[in-house]
């Protein structure tokens, strides 16, 4: 638990440092994954939903880094037990990763 605080000072003492929306996208996904190891789902929901809202202005509607974003949301979604919701998300992620990544990559396979 003690390096993932410090990981997470470290992450917020650059995301008031970041000046592009890109990096900032990057930061706040990496704070959601704090968040969500740590057991705080509110929270990494809310990282998570910034990272997608930046990713979805900025990244074309087929790329991989979206599909990541619906898949830790819905991951969050999993773990408080809102499995309608998860399956949306989850979903989301699938068909993304479907057009977007070569059928061998790990990252579809840990879609189904």
């Amino acid at each position: 638990m003690g390096q993932s605080i410090k990981a997470q000072e470290v992450y917020e003492t650059l995301l008031h440092q970041a000046t592009n929306e890109s990096d900032k996208a990057t930061i706040y996904y990496q704070l959601g994954r704090i968040k969500r190891n740590q057991g705080e789902y509110q929270e990494a929901l809310s990282y998570y939903e910034k990272a997608l809202a930046i990713r979805q202005q900025s990244l074309p509607s087929e790329h991989p880094d979206l599909g990541g974003s619906y898949n830790n949301i819905g991951l969050v979604y999993h773990n408080i037990g809102d499995y309608p919701k998860a399956l949306s998300y989850y979903e989301k992620s699938l068909a993304i990763r479907l057009q977007s990544l070569p059928s061998n990559h790990p990252d579809l396979g840990a879609s189904y």
